[in-house]
């Protein structure tokens, strides 16, 4: 017996950092996995001189306050500077501001840096940084802003808006990925309905995607199977909030991680799958297709067990009887009461023996719960 609660799902993989490690998680449980990079993302790949520039306009007057988005591009941007000889002025010039950081990845590269931040939403999202911002007077504070992939040209100008000088840093810039054939494929089994959900670990790879979309004329047809069959699974709020201009609803975590979003697949997927999941003796049995589960494993039953189950689904907590049950087995097995007894014993040794309820002189019936 397997752990594999995805058994029967066929999900696609957006990602192009640590896919590898996504696809593993997701087909440990079972899942069926296309792989179709939305983004090519090398955060080796910066615009040096562009980035050198940037670091000495920093590094020309005073900061008041200094936004760390990602720890990815902190820690591209730090390694630059090293190689240019200026990374112990740059944190030093940096240490002296208020340093405000979107998350624990940013946290995280500061200390590894030697910086200490003031302060970083509960939610992780960068949204609530801008919030944080807009309460205080910002009139005459210069403030930096690391982006992370994106331009946040926007946010820069709302804070300017406040009475801020703002100046951002391009780390790096997300660009699609180098060969589209793979998304165009997935975006035609969204639009097919052929994969049940598809993950998404960016914000610039839901912008990727539906551009994709756009190109081969099935972002209508993308955007309905999201809303209506295909599970839109993100790492994340702000990954999620891509989507919203769409339309389109999509869920995540609690906690931005992979193992969240994917532990997150294995109860809304089979409960958005159309299948029976009941409570059964204190276990959850699900159907989906010809899959059982018990317990979010996979159970392995032969033709005869397997036909008295169905039976007994059909009205759960009904007592059928041993004729009806005979009735109900495969062609070819044994035409007696005794065959009926053998695939219910195959079913309790699957199931577990308080699973099938023996009612005396009557028959059988699950033990689902009132």
């Amino acid at each position: 017996m397997s752990d594999q609660p995805l058994s029967g799902f066929r999900i696609g993989v957006t990602a192009a950092r640590r896919a590898e490690e996504q696809i593993a998680l997701l087909e440990r449980r079972g899942a069926s996995v296309v792989h179709a990079p939305a983004l090519s993302v090398d955060p080796n790949r910066i615009d040096e001189p562009a980035l050198l520039a940037a670091t000495k306009e920093v590094l020309d007057q005073p900061v008041d306050i200094f936004v760390a988005t990602t720890g990815i591009g902190l820690k591209s941007w730090f390694g630059a500077a090293e190689r240019w000889g200026l990374l112990d002025d740059l944190t030093a010039h940096l240490g002296g501001a208020e340093i405000l950081a979107r998350g624990p990845k940013s946290v995280g590269a500061l200390r590894r840096f030697g910086l200490r931040e003031l302060w970083a939403p509960e939610s992780e999202e960068f949204e609530d940084v801008l919030a944080h911002l807009r309460g205080r007077d910002l009139s005459g504070l210069r403030i930096v802003v690391q982006e992370h992939g994106q331009s946040l040209s926007m946010a820069a100008h709302a804070l300017r808006r406040l009475g801020a000088e703002v100046a951002t840093v391009a780390v790096y810039r997300v660009e699609g990925a180098a060969d589209p054939e793979p998304m165009f494929g997935l975006i035609e089994d969204i639009a097919e309905r052929r994969v049940d959900a598809v993950t998404f670990t960016a914000a610039p790879a839901i912008a990727a995607m539906m551009e994709a979309a756009g190109t081969t004329g099935h972002r209508d047809e993308v955007v309905s199977a999201f809303q209506a069959d295909v599970i839109a699974a993100c790492v994340g709020p702000v990954t999620a909030a891509a989507f919203e201009m769409w339309g389109v609803p999509s869920i995540y975590p609690e906690r931005s991680r992979l193992a969240a979003m994917v532990k997150q697949l294995e109860v809304e997927l089979p409960s958005r799958a159309g299948g029976t999941s009941l409570d059964v003796a204190g276990h959850t049995l699900l159907l989906h297709g010809e899959a059982v589960l018990l317990d979010g494993a996979e159970v392995k039953l032969s033709p005869a067990p397997y036909a008295v189950l169905q039976a007994l689904l059909v009205n759960p907590g009904t007592v059928v009887s041993r004729r009806d049950l005979l009735g109900a087995l495969p062609s070819g097995t044994a035409g007696s009461e005794h065959a009926v007894e053998m695939a219910v014993a195959r079913l309790r040794a699957a199931l577990g023996t308080r699973c099938v309820q023996t009612v005396v002189k009557r028959g059988y019936r699950l033990a689902v719960a009132p």
